[in-house]
């Protein structure tokens, strides 16, 4: 446990300083998620049209990669060698069946988020209180961040009013609460709380991380090709809103000469005499010097074939089905599952790195009440929905050919239907367990009174009720 006056030297030196880094790196990464960012770039001197013009080339396709990874990505249950009951009911006591996609979202788009585990009460008994935690509020500090599971110390900063923060520093044996100026500067010891978890009870989510520790959220590497889209947007939009028509052009006609332009100037003159077409006007020229013509509109194919381009470029990098962002008809089943097969290997690796800090998370929920059995459980592992695109019948085909072919159990394969969860799997075993009891007890009475109907059986029966 660190002393108080450690505890301030800590938050001021050494958290602040990574804290107010690792907040402006993430604040730009969060611009491109929630389309706060920078228009392309324009003119000093470009005019209120223009800048207008730059607002609307933005486009949210960075947010739409972390949507597609994320939708991919729901945790139904908790598969334990020990007790799998209790850690869930732990887990949808805090709700994370709906925070879960909070955290998974924050992971994916930053790089990395973060749950706090503390000890908690409910009507039952001990129930730790786990929530989330997002990177542009935390920082852990870690001895070696590839390779260690708990933090040496975390801190999180919550911005209490324009000039100061409150901050939670968590240690192996209590959370101590501090407030530091806008600054890092003047902090001030509150107060510190027990929790007992004999580490610092912080778990890290990372979306991709290296042996060196480095994590790698899905928005830094994308945001050159997003840039050059919106470039791309904004050109076309300029050329459609200020040459997408033709243009039409006179020669040998002086329209300072027209009527009534007595006493006009001959620039008003030639205001006021311009020629204004309707769509039904026909034009004819009287002196047989004169000439019209046309030019032509800008063509916004070469605009749009870049930015398709672009598209491409950006799908492949993210291996995000191209599908998430363009429109493409006549596409078969097994063509679609082919485009969905690199966003499948990345969701399955997403799966392995949330689903050890889920267990880890829940291992020391488990310890804070008291479960030392499930705590101690490294086995245990998280279930997930299953989000492939897969015609309904043909799973069902599939499960009903491994039960019959296979003599795979007709229960084990429940788990494989992607629609449920734990709890639903428990409510339906547990109604499968009745009625397979009342099936046992129907065919043992029909038994029996097949039985009676046999003479010899009969006779038995009634030399043994008269004793």
């Amino acid at each position: 446990m660190l002393s108080k006056s450690a505890a301030l030297e800590v938050v001021a030196e050494q958290m602040f300083p990574i804290y107010r880094e690792q907040r402006e790196q993430l604040d730009m990464v969060d611009s491109w998620i929630n389309l706060t960012h920078e228009g392309p770039k324009i003119p000093r001197n470009a005019s209120e049209e223009h800048k207008w013009i730059a607002t609307l080339a933005k486009t949210p396709l960075l947010s739409t990669v972390v949507t597609t990874v994320a939708q991919a990505l729901y945790a139904t249950g908790y598969k334990s060698t020990v007790d799998a009951d209790d850690p869930w009911r732990t887990w949808q006591a805090n709700d994370l069946d709906h925070r879960q996609v909070a955290i998974h979202r924050a992971a994916i788009g930053y790089g990395f988020s973060f749950t706090t585990v503390m000890p908690g009460q409910d009507s039952q008994g001990p129930r730790s209180v786990i929530r989330g935690v997002s990177p542009r509020k935390m920082v852990a500090l870690y001895a070696d961040p590839a390779e260690d599971d708990w933090p040496m110390y975390a801190a999180r900063f919550d911005a209490a009013g324009q000039s100061s923060f409150m901050v939670r520093l968590y240690d192996d044996e209590v959370v101590h609460f501090v407030s530091v100026g806008a600054s890092g500067d003047e902090p001030t010891y509150i107060e510190y709380r027990e929790h007992g978890a004999g580490v610092t009870p912080v778990v890290r989510y990372s979306n991709s991380i290296d042996l060196e520790g480095r994590t790698f959220g899905e928005v830094t590497p994308l945001i050159p090709v997003a840039k050059r889209i919106n470039k791309t947007d904004y050109d076309r939009m300029l050329a459609q809103h200020s040459n997408s028509w033709n243009l039409r052009v006179f020669s040998g006609i002086d329209a300072s000469q027209g009527p009534n332009t007595e006493g006009l100037t001959p620039a008003q003159a030639a205001e006021k005499a311009q020629i204004r077409l309707r769509q039904s006007d026909v034009v004819t020229l009287k002196d047989p010097n004169s000439k019209a013509w046309s030019l032509p509109a800008t063509p916004l194919e070469g605009f749009i074939s870049s930015r398709d381009s672009d598209i491409d470029a950006l799908a492949s990098t993210a291996q995000i089905p191209v599908t998430a962002f363009s429109k493409l008809s006549n596409i078969s089943a097994d063509t679609l599952v082919e485009i969905r097969a690199g966003l499948n290997q990345k969701v399955f690796e997403r799966q392995m790195s949330f689903g050890k800090s889920h267990a880890q998370t829940l291992r020391m929920a488990a310890q804070l009440e008291g479960n030392l059995a499930a705590a101690e459980d490294y086995e245990a592992r998280m279930d997930w929905r299953d989000t492939r695109v897969r015609p309904w019948g043909q799973t069902v085909d599939a499960l009903g050919k491994a039960a019959q072919m296979l003599g795979v159990p007709v229960e084990e394969l429940w788990e494989e239907l992607p629609w449920l969860d734990q709890s639903d799997l428990s409510d339906l075993k547990n109604a499968a367990s009745v009625a397979a009891a009342t099936t046992a007890r129907t065919q043992i009475a029909e038994a029996a009174a097949a039985a009676r109907q046999d003479p010899t059986v009969a006779r038995l029966v009634n030399r043994a009720d008269r004793g």
